[in-house]
């Protein structure tokens, strides 16, 4: 049996001194005296790489630790743990390979590496016995990864249905709380530094679809893929739809949707609509909130900041920790991830689902009727429905949700209602969850 390896210290290389990488310096600083009772002995920042070694900075740091050479961390033999938040896919993955096979450990928060290339670092980190931990990659602040790694390793996940992006939940309760337009809303997110002067990845739901990918890989023990996930972001969402869907007692959120049923996976990005009264529909601002289905567990639900400097750090240096205490015990590259299932994915006949829809169609006899009866010889009732006469008269809104369908009967619905006469415009189309029949 080995015993715990005594250590004089534990040196880091960081990659990246942006909003993260500031707050892993300051939590490091500030709380050194706690992370040095925890793991025995002190961490010591070794090298830093930024782009610019004469850049102003928000913390005062040595001059002499910093580098624009990545050599300088991943081939530095003095350097025990490479922590990664630099972002991006290259030439990140490279460096991060080439860290693992100079047997470094690492931490990162790179969401975007892992949905797209996790299993290939994670085969390369256990090869040579190193750590690789991503905690911060998914939620910031909130430890759910390791929560399904380890407080819920004896449990069976069925379920995980969430808010896993800042950005768009700040964008989406600014619209509804405030009667903000979509542009006015995202301005202001920029602003408050919330969302990137490139928003795309956030408000196309890329970024969330990335997180619900590394989620659901884990959660349910099986390689799920960035291009298994469904995504639509929120840049269509218009105030019109937030009123309609108040209106029928809802809200609108980015939702992430990873299921389980029969051993089958579904694993969606999009705009939901969820009951006023759901707990999700008060989760507001940049804040995320995840909820965790177990078949022994029941419903569970973490909450929290999901982005930001110190929240993410937080989850870094946490990772690190994690790190350090393996070291101690000799244990490193024994706890990676490993798939236990093979993927597999549900049809669309498989999916069960119910939908809010917006209709523009001809103020004339028999037009809803028409409509009606589409959904009704594809198996889809209606549960409720307004019209609203629009000026002129020609025109009429009609707003219904349904019951449970598949979505590949709605899909065909869909379809058939783009090629009725009767038809204008379909103005949006919204799942709804968080409400049983």
């Amino acid at each position: 049996m080995k015993g715990v390896l005594i250590l004089d210290c534990i040196s880091v290389g960081l990659l990246g001194l942006g909003t993260v990488g500031t707050g892993v310096i300051r939590i490091i600083e500030n709380h050194q005296e706690q992370l040095s009772h925890q793991i025995g002995c002190p961490i010591i920042v070794k090298k830093v790489l930024v782009q610019n070694v004469h850049k102003e900075r928000a913390i005062k740091i040595d001059p002499s630790v910093l580098t624009t050479d990545p050599n300088d961390i991943i081939n530095n033999p003095e350097i025990d743990v490479v922590i990664e938040v630099i972002g991006g896919v290259e030439p990140t993955k490279e460096w991060l390979i080439q860290a693992l096979r100079n047997k470094k450990h690492i931490v990162t928060a790179n969401k975007d590496l892992l949905a797209l290339h996790g299993p290939e670092l994670l085969k390369i980190a256990k090869a040579n016995g190193c750590d690789l931990f991503y905690e911060a990659s998914v939620a910031g602040g909130i430890p759910l990864l390791r929560t399904l790694a380890e407080g819920l390793a004896s449990d069976r996940i069925t379920r995980m249905m969430g808010i896993v992006n800042g950005t768009t939940n700040y964008i989406l309760t600014k619209m509804s709380k405030g009667g903000t337009s979509y542009e006015v809303a995202l301005q202001e997110a920029q602003a408050k530094g919330f969302a990137e002067a490139d928003p795309t990845a956030d408000v196309e739901g890329l970024d969330a679809a990335r997180k619900m990918a590394i989620l659901a890989g884990l959660g349910f023990s099986t390689q799920i893929e960035l291009a298994d996930v469904k995504v639509k972001g929120i840049t269509s969402v218009t105030e019109s739809d937030i009123e309609y869907a108040k209106q029928f007692g809802y809200t609108i959120k980015l939702i992430g949707i990873a299921d389980r049923k029969n051993e089958k996976i579904e694993v969606s990005v999009e705009p939901v609509l969820l009951p006023l009264s759901h707990p999700l529909s008060s989760v507001n601002d940049e804040y995320n909130a995840v909820f965790v289905y177990g078949e022994a567990v029941g419903k569970t639900m973490f909450f929290g900041p999901g982005a930001g400097s110190l929240p993410t750090a937080t989850s870094v240096v946490s990772d690190l920790v994690a790190v350090m205490k393996n070291m101690r015990l000799g244990v490193n590259g024994t706890h990676l991830f490993s798939p236990q299932y093979e993927k597999c994915l549900k049809r669309d006949e498989e999916i069960i689902l119910r939908y809010f829809i917006r209709l523009l169609i001809k103020d004339e006899v028999g037009s809803f009727a028409q409509i009606a009866t589409e959904f009704a010889n594809h198996g889809i009732s209606l549960k409720r429905i307004l019209q609203h006469p629009i000026h002129p008269r020609e025109t009429a809104e009609i707003v219904v949700t349904t019951h449970r369908s598949s979505l590949a009967n709605f899909e065909k619905v869909f379809h058939r209602l783009e090629s009725l006469g009767t038809i204008q415009t379909i103005k949006s189309i919204y799942r709804i969850e968080g409400e049983d029949e």
